[in-house]
């Protein structure tokens, strides 16, 4: 049975890193709310599944994965559970446990990334907080993407197994979530991610590597990578990147 994986489907944001992950690992999934209607699928019901007053441990919010009985909430839950399944979580507890914060770490950046556009309220427009994510944004561009970048820089350089991935010498969900970081935010903040990147090379080197994997490849040339877009988490407003 496919896994079944619920996020909205008109935008990448933390659903991404889930389909990432079954993608290069050539996992058999359904991305249910993209599906026709007369199928099962649709926003409908994924409103269904989050609404289903019989779910006795039901999830908080998109993206939720559902495997038979299971049903796994949060991205970096997810990943921890789909990992080991598809081979994308190192060798043995002690790599599955890095790999693990790694993705945490990966969440904390996400989630500062959207709060420059909206630092205030996830309820109210851009535009009308628009002065306070002009702050939030210039101190998001000039300390925290040179903080995270750095310090996966640094866990690259001393991976004793090289600089090739962060868990190891194998891909590991940790690699494809912070290719997926990356490439959000060379989308929403270009200026600020290339000085980033010009002094992070390793992170450079794997976001790259990981863009040529014949199965990311395959699957950003497709129309199952939905496009970024201003109703994302990584969103471009010029001005946020000045």
């Amino acid at each position: 049975m496919p896994y079944q994986l619920h996020y909205w489907p008109t935008i990448q944001g933390r659903g991404e890193f889930v389909r990432l992950a079954l993608e290069a690992a050539g996992a058999d999934y359904v991305d249910v709310a993209r599906e026709r209607e007369d199928q099962g699928g649709g926003e409908d019901a994924l409103g269904r599944r989050l609404a289903d007053p019989l779910a006795t441990r039901p999830p908080f919010a998109p993206p939720f994965l559902v495997d038979g009985d299971i049903v796994v909430g949060q991205t970096a839950a997810i990943l921890l559970y789909l990992g080991p399944r598809l081979g994308l979580a190192g060798v043995g507890e002690s790599d599955g446990l890095w790999t693990h914060q790694l993705q945490l770490t990966i969440a904390d950046a996400v989630a500062e990334a959207h709060d420059t556009h909206h630092p205030i309220s996830t309820g109210d427009y851009y535009e009308d907080q628009r002065d306070a994510a002009l702050a939030r944004a210039k101190a998001f561009r000039e300390q925290r993407i040179p903080k995270f970048l750095n310090w996966f820089e640094r866990v690259l350089q001393r991976n004793p197994s090289g600089d090739l991935h962060l868990v190891g010498d194998v891909l590991t969900y940790a690699d494809l979530s912070l290719f997926q970081l990356v490439d959000g935010l060379q989308y929403a903040f270009p200026k600020a991610t290339a000085q980033a990147l010009a002094k992070t090379p390793a992170v450079a080197k794997l976001h790259a590597n990981v863009r040529r994997r014949q199965r990311v490849h395959d699957y950003l040339q497709s129309p199952r990578r939905i496009a970024f877009n201003e109703d994302g988490i990584f969103r471009r407003y010029p001005e946020l990147d000045a």
